[in-house]
């Protein structure tokens, strides 16, 4: 069974997704956002979950019980509010992590 990809955040950041055939899922309810995560991580039907910075954050644990699965994957992208570099520490980290320095931002 093949898997789908889902867009989780502010229906102004997300709709564009819909146009390309990713499953988006507006969530402008904070309280809302980490019960969708969970729904979507555990229903096994979603390989990758991209979530708005800002959702992102909101949903820390989720992020965490996610983490110890092959799947979906959790990724952050920027919404229309701007850039909050959260992507850019995640890959940092990983980086760090897997060479024993930051080779990618010199931080």
């Amino acid at each position: 069974m093949a898997k789908n990809i889902a867009v989780i955040g502010d229906s102004e950041s997300i709709k564009g997704f819909a146009a390309i055939g990713l499953d988006i899922f507006p969530s402008d309810e904070t309280e809302d956002i980490p019960k969708l995560v969970r729904k979507l991580s555990d229903s096994e039907r979603y390989a990758v979950i991209y979530l708005t910075e800002e959702v992102y954050e909101m949903a820390e644990k989720e992020r965490a019980r996610c983490a110890e699965k092959l799947t979906p994957a959790l990724i952050p992208i920027p919404g229309v509010k701007g850039n909050m570099q959260t992507g850019r520490q995640r890959l940092s980290s990983f980086v760090e992590k897997a060479v024993g320095s930051d080779i990618i931002f010199n931080n």
